[in-house]
């Protein structure tokens, strides 16, 4: 049974920093793509940014974009999301997923991405 657990979710003030890691059970990260998602209140989840386990190739959306950086450890299987200078609106539900063997043909769409996990709660206070 597969199961992807994230953590390191929290409470910080606006500026400051935080680590977000995904670690999975089941599943090994070293040929899938893997991906940082925010539920926020739109029907379908934002992708703020993914990695390649193949090859290291990264993606991010703009609205992360030298804020945000992902990263993974295959011997750990965990995957990290290191956040900085965050912002209130970076306030949300911070979930983790994987996609088997590849990354989809829209990395930051959620589409594609067969394995989730419950969420890790982030707050940033003005």
């Amino acid at each position: 049974q597969v199961q992807l657990e994230e953590s390191g979710g929290g409470s910080v003030e606006a500026g400051g920093s935080l680590r977000l890691s995904c670690a999975a059970s089941g599943y090994r990260y070293s040929s899938s793509c893997i991906a940082w998602f925010r539920q926020g209140q739109a029907v379908l989840r934002e992708g703020i940014a993914a990695i390649s386990s193949g090859d290291g190739t990264t993606y991010y959306a703009d609205s992360v974009k030298g804020r945000f950086t992902v990263s993974q450890d295959n011997a750990k299987n965990t995957l990290y999301l290191q956040m900085s200078s965050l912002k209130p609106e970076d306030t949300d539900m911070y979930i983790c997923a994987a996609a088997p063997l590849r990354c989809p043909k829209f990395p930051l769409s959620p589409v594609g991405y067969y394995f989730w996990g419950q969420g890790t709660q982030v707050t940033v206070s003005s």
